[in-house]
């Protein structure tokens, strides 16, 4: 697919833009390339332009989808740049990039077959896709506890992990650990609390400040037998399995935690007046849960869409800058003209997806399943 932007002195229609881009490479590249006897062989798919007029001028996208090569496709592409009027104006067109679709046909292949699969037993080996399709199937396997709907696993057994999010609650199914909930957040809910009376509560926070100071929290109004923390700087969503299990074997007492953490926050024994807010139901107030606050308005604007199949590109204020289909966000995501602060799908976030965020400085990402992500830079948010 060719993406190209253009920019018209004067009003202009969609035919005059068509017209312009068959009329004046007519003849440029010779027979083997000219466009209109490519779109009859079906070698040039439906141009599609989106225009519009802004005082006075036109501007607006082309897409020219090829069934060429690569070399053919970029050659098609510089022709289109030399262009130079369209209609009665003087214009300029520029190719803003070439997008090869089928790595998007790839990621359809990869959740069509998470979906087969879940048909199907574990056995056999089929390399590293098999691994990725096995740990987003343990994954989809979250369940709503209680009134409050906080995302579990199998809590059948005497033992019950508690972690702070839904992430954290799907990267420890997708690594075999089941018996886990999530609080949804920095406050306790009291399906937790209600828990901590009939089993033996691990709380497994993560290794940064902000983590400490939930885990206050959480002990002061419940009852929780011991603590687990993530290696420092770690949050327990990004950690692989051989982390989480280190993580575990190394879990102490309520009590000898609170004895640690006294030595890290002498000043919440009254022994000097604290620098930082020490109240941890207030953590929006400490640097380290500064996402608290995207990942709540961020499941909010959610349920506004939940089941629809859609996605929304929001600014840093969470207002709605556009609806689009989950299938087109990466598309949207380069034509936007506004500055996108966050996107909110109900869909799986792909590869393609994460790297189109990555190119515009998008900084959060917040979908219902990821699949095949490595390492990025965009926090991502699961829903």
């Amino acid at each position: 697919m060719i993406y190209a932007s253009f920019k018209a002195e004067g009003h202009l229609e969609k035919p005059d833009v068509i017209g312009a881009i068959f009329g004046q490479t007519e003849g440029l590249l010779g027979s083997h390339l000219e466009m209109r006897e490519l779109q009859k062989e079906g070698k040039i798919g439906r141009i599609e332009v989106d225009l519009e007029t802004v005082d006075g001028r036109s501007v607006g996208e082309i897409q020219v989808p090829t069934a060429l090569d690569k070399s053919e496709t970029t050659i098609i592409a510089a022709a289109l740049e030399t262009i130079d009027r369209i209609g009665p104006t003087e214009a300029s067109i520029e190719v803003t990039k070439i997008e090869d679709v089928r790595g998007s046909k790839r990621d359809f292949i990869i959740e069509r077959a998470k979906k087969l699969l879940e048909g199907l037993d574990e056995g056999g080996d089929f390399g590293e896709m098999s691994k990725t399709l096995k740990e987003e199937s343990r994954a989809a396997k979250i369940q709503e506890y209680g009134e409050e709907k906080l995302p579990a696993g199998d809590l059948t057994g005497k033992e019950v992990i508690v972690v702070e999010g839904r992430a954290d609650v799907v990267n420890l199914l997708k690594n075999r650990v089941n018996n886990v909930i999530g609080m949804n957040g920095t406050k306790l809910p009291a399906e937790i609390a209600r828990l901590g009376q009939e089993k033996e509560i691990t709380l497994f926070i993560d290794g940064d400040r902000g983590g400490k100071l939930i885990a206050q929290n959480v002990i002061n109004n419940a009852r929780i037998m011991y603590v687990a923390v993530a290696p420092d700087g770690k949050e327990v969503e990004e950690l692989v399995g051989k982390e989480i299990l280190i993580a575990l074997r190394k879990r102490v007492t309520t009590s000898e935690f609170m004895r640690s953490l006294s030595r890290d926050f002498p000043d919440r024994n009254g022994s000097s007046t604290p620098s930082t807010p020490s109240t941890p139901s207030t953590p929006s107030q400490v640097t380290p849960m500064a996402n608290g606050d995207v990942k709540e308005k961020a499941r909010q604007a959610y349920d506004k869409i939940k089941e629809s199949k859609q996605a929304i590109l929001v600014d840093e204020n969470f207002d709605v800058i556009k609806k689009v289909s989950a299938k087109e966000v990466s598309k949207n995501i380069k034509l936007s003209r506004k500055k996108i602060f966050a996107i909110i799908m109900d869909g799986a976030a792909t590869s393609s997806i994460v790297r189109s965020c990555e190119e515009e400085g998008i900084n959060h990402l917040a979908a219902t399943t990821f699949s095949g992500i490595d390492n990025t830079s965009v926090n991502l948010i699961s829903l």
